[in-house]
């Protein structure tokens, strides 16, 4: 593809044992992508959302895997993102938080586990507070609470020298699209390999998710979209909605939580990981083996062990699906 040329939204629905779907919800259209084989009118449904200037294509493990394991998973492309609308407005935590609650609703259901990297774990916790009687739990891949990772960023200088740098490149207007796209978006690639574990980074499957990954943020308005999660962020402190938002966001969570990081991510410390603990009391935090910052692709198989059966702990193995996220 040329550099001169812009991907097509629509590029990003790549076969698989899936099924890409147009949802309207809080507004928008929204881009998912639902397993193929979930045929059980019962079985509990799992939204997974991506990080930063990433994609649904994120979760094609998950979205396969745990539905081996009866349950609905299906991955979202969230507001700005891949085929998903990209409005002007709707980039701050009141929002997309409202996209979660749409969807959910507009799945079909009452309730759901959510499960979000990153950015899209940030959005999982604002979902949680904002719309508690909507989720059911959540689970954060490289992910701690919004509060928890300001004070770290505040407090602990290693951390602010991993995470600090990038976040205020990103508040220059115009600059920051340019360098997330300029060179058919080699600045994502150089991100993804920073962040993961080195083993992973030599796989071929390494290479084909950062292919993908650089023509999803080169859709037009994605990395502008992108960009917005991270603007609001910074802006939105010395506004009143900000602080309103980020005092709701202190607001303990009694469901149950859990908290993954690859054992060798460069990115979110340790010390960050489990800061936060007052704010999720019902928290179980897991190291996963032989992964970075993407724990959920560079190693899926514990990932989704890891969820099920901790799913499966809340509940009993003979609970039934109603009663929230259980193996059938």
């Amino acid at each position: 593809m040329s550099s001169n040329s812009f991907p097509d939204p629509s590029s990003v629905r790549y076969d698989g044992p899936w099924t890409h779907r147009d949802v309207h919800a809080n507004g928008i259209r929204f881009h998912v992508v639902e397993a193929d084989g979930t045929d059980r009118a019962d079985a509990p449904l799992v939204l997974l959302l991506h990080g930063f200037a990433d994609f649904w294509w994120s979760w094609r493990h998950q979205l396969t895997g745990l539905t081996e394991h009866g349950y609905r998973p299906v991955a979202v492309d969230l507001r700005g993102y891949g085929d998903t609308d990209k409005p002007p407005r709707g980039y701050d935590g009141w929002t997309l938080a409202g996209d979660i609650a749409g969807l959910i609703r507009a799945l079909g259901h009452t309730e759901a586990t959510l499960v979000g990297h990153a950015e899209g774990g940030l959005v999982c916790w604002a979902t949680a507070v904002l719309h508690p009687r909507l989720v059911r739990s959540i689970a954060l891949v490289s992910s701690p609470h919004p509060a928890a990772l300001k004070s770290a960023v505040l407090r602990d200088p290693a951390q602010r020298r991993t995470w600090l740098p990038d976040f205020l490149r990103y508040q220059l207007p115009r600059y920051p699209e340019h360098l997330l796209t300029r060179r058919d978006g080699a600045e994502v690639e150089r991100l993804l390999r920073e962040r993961v574990g080195e083993s992973w980074s030599r796989t071929a499957e390494f290479a084909e998710t950062a292919a993908r990954m650089r023509t999803a943020i080169r859709i037009p308005g994605a990395a502008h979209s992108a960009l917005e999660y991270q603007r609001w962020a910074f802006r939105s402190q010395w506004r009143p909605d900000g602080k309103r938002f980020m005092a709701t966001m202190r607001t303990p969570i009694d469901i149950p939580v859990l908290g993954l990081r690859g054992e060798h991510d460069p990115y979110l410390l340790p010390t960050t990981f489990h800061r936060g603990a007052r704010l999720s009391p019902d928290r179980t935090l897991v190291s996963i083996p032989r992964a970075g910052h993407y724990a959920h692709q560079e190693n899926p198989g514990k990932v989704n062990e890891v969820l099920t059966t901790r799913w499966r702990e809340q509940n009993g193995v003979n609970g039934s699906p109603k009663d929230g996220l259980v193996s059938p």
